[in-house]
């Protein structure tokens, strides 16, 4: 008996598909799924017949809730070259689609998360549905908001970026389009007639979006932008916690309640992550930085404690070291975000 392809690659017409297939696994993403969709893109970059790139998943359940995290941690947890090796290909496909010379429209119905932020968020077109939830909740089990988190979220309105990535927040369709993760929203109901029309006409793809185009409504996060600007704005972590201590809003409180909750290091290293990130000026030296980190945090004690309490037990009562941001220093930074000897830096695509 034949298994379902984890992605299925074809070409409809003068588009070129591309359909997650993992549903149970809400289309987790393993090393071989991102060869996969590296080798169709490739082929396709080349192919006058193929006009423009479409990205989407089977099922109902979402778009793509990230990593294999328990082969990631599986790896760390040993040599973490199966780790490495899917962080290498994986950022090679971030950046691929990053300077795609072709249109690509990414339809996140669903769950977007983790690796299916890395995959959608370079697309010109990111479409959102009633039931798009976006979030990078990787500071809750000892990892950071990778797949070119550090290049997009301090580009983000305000410091929404720092905010998303340091809570992990969930957010939804409207503000999505707030924060640029989304750039048009079409009710769910509507998404198989938005496909067919992109597949029957590539050339018309914006204009089949603004006929289908819904209103996602008031974004919620527009109540919380000065509060966000004004705590989220300070030098340090330290800092953004003694602003946080200081407030009296119940969102405030909820912050600080949802921040007590995760790995100490990996808050200290996504504010570094967005504060050197937030300064590049090419992709490809953010995906460097990001692989260097993800090289070294995949083995630590945070990583492997995180997964075995969120994800494998369960049990939700993760053993931090350091248990306190105070407790995680300068030099332990340093050391993550390191340069690598040359023959294991990260590289794009020849």
């Amino acid at each position: 008996m034949s298994e379902e392809p984890e992605v299925i690659t074809r070409v409809e017409g003068q588009v070129g598909r591309i359909t997650l297939n993992r549903p149970k696994a809400l289309h987790a993403l393993t090393t071989d799924m991102c060869r996969l969709m590296i080798e169709a893109l490739v082929a396709w970059r080349a192919d006058p017949g193929v006009k423009l790139v479409l990205l989407d998943h089977s099922g109902e359940r979402g778009f793509c809730a990230g990593g294999d995290i328990r082969m990631l941690a599986e790896s760390g947890a040993g040599d973490g070259a199966a780790a490495r090796e899917f962080f290498h290909t994986e950022y090679r496909l971030n950046h691929l689609l990053f300077h795609y010379p072709k249109h690509t429209v990414a339809v996140m119905d669903g769950v977007t998360m983790g690796g299916g932020v890395g995959l959608s968020r370079p697309c010109r077109f990111r479409v959102a549905t009633e039931r798009t939830t976006f979030a990078m909740p990787e500071t809750g089990i000892g990892l950071f908001p990778d797949v070119g988190g550090g290049w997009y979220l301090p580009r983000m309105p305000g410091h929404i970026g720092l905010w998303l990535a340091l809570t992990g927040a969930r957010i939804k369709a409207a503000d999505c389009e707030l924060v640029g993760v989304a750039t048009d929203y079409v009710e769910s109901k509507d998404v198989e007639r938005l496909k067919a029309g992109i597949i029957a006409d590539p050339a018309a793809a914006e204009t089949v979006l603004t006929e289908l185009e819904a209103d996602a409504g008031r974004p919620p996060l527009a109540a919380h932008q000065d509060e966000i600007d004004r705590i989220f704005g300070h030098e340090d972590v330290e800092t953004i916690f003694a602003a946080l201590e200081r407030e009296t809003s119940d969102w405030a409180a909820e912050q600080l309640k949802v921040l007590a909750t995760k790995s100490p290091q990996t808050l200290k290293v996504a504010f570094r992550q967005l504060q050197l990130g937030g300064q590049m000026q090419a992709f490809a030296d953010n995906m460097a930085m990001e692989y260097r980190i993800g090289a070294r945090v995949v083995q630590k004690h945070d990583f492997i404690e995180g997964v075995r309490a969120v994800i494998v037990e369960k049990d939700n009562q993760p053993k931090w070291s350091p248990a306190t941001v105070e407790g995680v220093t300068d030099e332990m930074l340093d050391e993550i975000f390191a340069p690598l000897p040359p023959d294991q830096e990260w590289t794009p695509l020849p």
